[in-house]
């Protein structure tokens, strides 16, 4: 969660008094943090994304900080300015001396360490990691896609030439050699209600395989381009799903590109599944 977005819906008081969770002592009166864990914010000087509360020990030295930060942000230490800020914004610290330890600095929870990017070919330069419109994205015209000798389109064609109840499924089964057994055809309208019933539009959800994570935006039957039943539809937090909440040509949920995927109940745990933090870590208590 960004900072503009923390202020949105957090007042003064809230934040001081999250603070004082966060910092208090002890299992019962705060998030129970090591002696030596400071709570961080980080912000980069390519990126629009702030991140919150990132955990580094007082005791790391600011190479040690750097080499972090990299697996993160892709910005090599060497070309790494780190500023400390105070929660106004203010650059309390320019530090500079990889060998000196964190802790030198005073930091306190909640300040920021900002990332200066000195590498001309940085791949965050320009908004490159974070505008896809920058991108270009490769096109082929239906007309030139059919001109070609092999492509996946014949192929199937061809494959159902042969057996009108041929599948990609069936394909790969037979490859291993396996025999097939299709899947029994769905004719309950109702198929899968039991599951969808707890299900309600807006939860936060993880989504099996994979433990990808998302809110629900869509809780209903098929409509024209699924099979019959119910279906959840997910906005995911990453680009790891199939459309954009639009299914030959019905739309079932607003979504980026990318965002969305139509799934079937069993498919989606609702509860508390925030988005994963991507500056989380285990390697620092």
């Amino acid at each position: 969660m960004s900072r503009a977005q923390m202020d949105a819906f957090m007042s003064g008081a809230d934040v001081q008094q999250l603070k004082d969770y966060v910092a208090a002592e002890g299992k019962a009166g705060g998030a129970n943090q090591g002696e030596t864990t400071v709570l961080l914010h980080c912000s980069h000087s390519n990126l629009k994304a702030e991140f919150m509360e990132i955990r580094f020990d007082r005791h790391s030295t600011i190479e040690r900080v750097k080499e972090r930060l990299q697996s993160h942000c892709g910005t090599s230490p060497s070309m790494m300015q780190l500023q400390l800020k105070d929660y106004s914004g203010k650059v309390v610290y320019e530090m500079n001396d990889d060998s000196k330890k964190l802790g030198y600095y005073s930091p306190e929870d909640g300040w920021i360490i900002h990332i200066i990017d000195h590498d001309p070919m940085s791949l965050s330069k320009g908004g490159w990691l974070e505008d896809v419109s920058l991108v270009k994205k490769y096109e082929i015209s239906d007309d030139d896609y059919a001109k070609r000798e092999k492509n996946f389109r014949k192929f199937k064609e061809e494959k159902l030439r042969e057996d009108p109840n041929w599948s990609i499924k069936k394909q790969m089964a037979l490859q291993r050699g396996e025999v097939y057994v299709p899947p029994e055809a769905i004719t309950d309208e109702e198929h899968m209600a039991a599951e969808a019933a707890g299900i309600e539009v807006g939860m936060r959800c993880e989504v099996d395989p994979g433990g990808k994570r998302g809110e629900v935006k869509f809780v209903g039957k098929a409509g024209k381009g699924l099979p019959l039943g119910w279906w959840i539809g997910v906005q995911y937090d990453e680009p790891v799903g199939m459309n954009d909440g639009t299914v030959k040509g019905v739309k079932y949920f607003e979504c980026p590109a990318g965002y969305g995927s139509m799934l079937r109940p069993d498919l989606v745990k609702v509860g508390d599944y925030p988005e994963i933090d991507e500056f989380a870590s285990d390697d620092e208590i």
